[in-house]
């Protein structure tokens, strides 16, 4: 058997774990913390428990599919609970709330943005058809000119819809900018601004209103504790509080690992599930005439950061599980955090209050909020340290006075402030840039760093800094691509890829199948 290591214990490094120790691949995990799941791992303050990073669980059929593919059922480890409503999003003079069913979402247009009914549906009909094109793109390597050309990909490049932003998009569908803002705030998974995102994205609002978003009881980071479970199970030795100092090279071969402690340790190949910038510039020895050298990565396009805080209340506030308040400014907002990188006065925010599905996380009677606001990553050079506990109080006070949370700041029991600097010098994450790399077309497919990473023979990447993305789900994907590349190179079977589910909602398959 080969001997395998993985750096990192993310989503990504424990899924291709577990599909190459299914495989019959000798598997070892290597892990800083002393936990598992990087940004998708729980935070505990008391009696209140959080999760650290990802809340919105959408393509479940993905995260269902991957623990067949070990012969596993996702059920016997985790319970998801399917959200309905799905979120609801507060502007300035209204709110919105959205849901996966059409009837409810027809109606709820029909009330708040009258006039837009019939875009809705041609927006069901046409981003269902994008979808099916450019699934393959996200299921496939990308690795060279070869796979732009090939027969999916030459396929699926119209959808790609060039020179066309998010908000372009959205406007062939409604007339209304906050309704279009409804179905390109999720650009916020890919750290961008919809002015920016490339049109192609519209897909996303697409897969949760076709298949929903999901909660975890426990929350998200159950997820990953799930995975260590399996790991467990097939005998895979996950080593916590173990960091790596470097990946060891000769010429254009992986020859291992060494700890901090000095030990070097050898395998036959290398996964890596570190943030892709931190891991080419302190794990990776890259010359500078490479693609992916230090110096050539500091000047790639990166995703935002994100303000949170974790707040541990007494007391229970009418909000919804998931809720997105627009700044009064959008566009000047996004501006600011991705373009002139200055801190925003009047910021956009997303609040979970998971309580009104999961009693578990808060004693009775009392919430854990989630509060994250975009801001910029730390290319910025802003000084979070002398400014955060101001940013703070700023952002309780528009709780307060936007979302109605009276007194907010007189329940607050426990609470944890998380700047960019914080994720950069606790989670490795580079320049803080939570969203990784960021998703201009430019930095796509295989412009993207690749799952096989070269020069290096026996060197390969998961996560959301390689193809084909950030995001939950599709870091989970990347791990697929790489297991499958591994698997082809030593001439085994590879895991097979479903074709795209029913809709939760079987009318949307029948309007995206209608005539136009």
């Amino acid at each position: 058997m080969k001997k395998i290591y993985v750096v990192g214990a993310g989503p990504g490094g424990l899924t291709s774990a577990m599909l190459l120790a299914h495989a019959g691949y000798d598997v070892e995990v290597f892990e800083k913390e002393n936990f598992v799941g990087g940004r998708t791992s729980s935070i505990q303050l008391g009696d209140y428990t959080f999760d650290r990073g990802p809340t919105f669980l959408n393509m479940m059929y993905l995260v269902r599919e991957i623990f067949e593919l070990t012969g596993r059922t996702l059920e016997d480890y985790v319970e998801p609970v399917a959200l309905s409503p799905l979120y609801e999003l507060v502007y300035a003079d209204k709110r919105f709330t959205v849901s996966s069913d059409y009837d409810q979402m027809i109606e709820t247009i029909s009330k708040t943005f009258p006039g837009n009914e019939e875009g809705y549906t041609r927006y069901l009909q046409e981003t269902h058809k994008k979808l099916e094109a450019l699934a393959p793109l996200l299921q496939r390597k990308m690795d060279s000119v070869t796979d732009l050309l090939a027969p999916e990909t030459l396929k699926a490049l119209p959808e790609l819809e060039f020179g066309k932003c998010l908000m372009d998009k959205l406007g062939k569908y409604f007339d209304d900018e906050q309704l279009q803002l409804a179905f390109t705030f999720q650009s916020k998974y890919l750290g961008m601004s919809p002015w920016n995102c490339p049109g192609a994205f519209s897909i996303l609002s697409y897969i949760e209103q076709a298949y929903g978003i999901y909660h975890l009881k426990g929350g998200l980071n159950q997820l990953t504790k799930a995975m260590a479970k399996v790991l467990e199970e097939q005998g895979v030795k996950i080593h916590l509080n173990t960091p790596i100092k470097e990946v060891v090279q000769y010429k254009k071969r992986i020859e291992g690992i060494r700890l901090e402690d000095g030990q070097l340790l050898h395998c036959d190949d290398v996964v890596i599930n570190a943030d892709f910038g931190y891991a080419l510039t302190k794990l990776l020895n890259v010359p500078k005439k490479r693609q992916w050298s230090p110096q050539k990565i500091e000047k790639k396009q990166y995703s935002c950061s994100t303000f949170m805080l974790y707040l541990g209340i007494d007391t229970q506030y009418d909000l919804q599980h998931h809720t997105i308040l627009f700044a009064e400014d959008y566009r000047k907002n996004m501006e600011e955090i991705s373009g002139t990188k200055v801190i925003s006065k009047d910021m956009s925010i997303y609040v979970q209050n998971p309580v009104v599905t999961d009693d578990t996380l808060a004693p009775a009677g009392k919430s854990t909020l989630y509060v994250l606001a975009p801001v910029p990553n730390n290319f910025s050079e802003i000084e979070w340290n002398e400014v955060k506990q101001q940013y703070r109080d700023l952002l309780i006070a528009t709780l307060e006075e936007r979302l109605g949370l009276t007194d907010l700041a007189s329940h607050i029991e426990e609470e944890l402030i998380y700047s960019p600097i914080d994720w950069e010098e606790k989670m490795n994450v580079y320049k803080g840039a939570t969203f990784n790399l960021g998703h201009q077309l430019n930095q796509m497919m295989t412009f993207r760093p690749h799952n096989h990473f070269a020069p290096y023979e026996n060197c390969w990447l998961v996560g959301g800094g390689t193809h084909p993305g950030s995001g939950l789900p599709i870091i989970i994907e990347s791990a697929r691509i790489t297991a499958n590349l591994m698997l082809e190179r030593d001439g085994q079977k590879t895991f097979p890829i479903k074709p795209l589910p029913q809709e939760l909602d079987y009318r949307i398959t029948e309007l995206s199948h209608a005539s136009l």
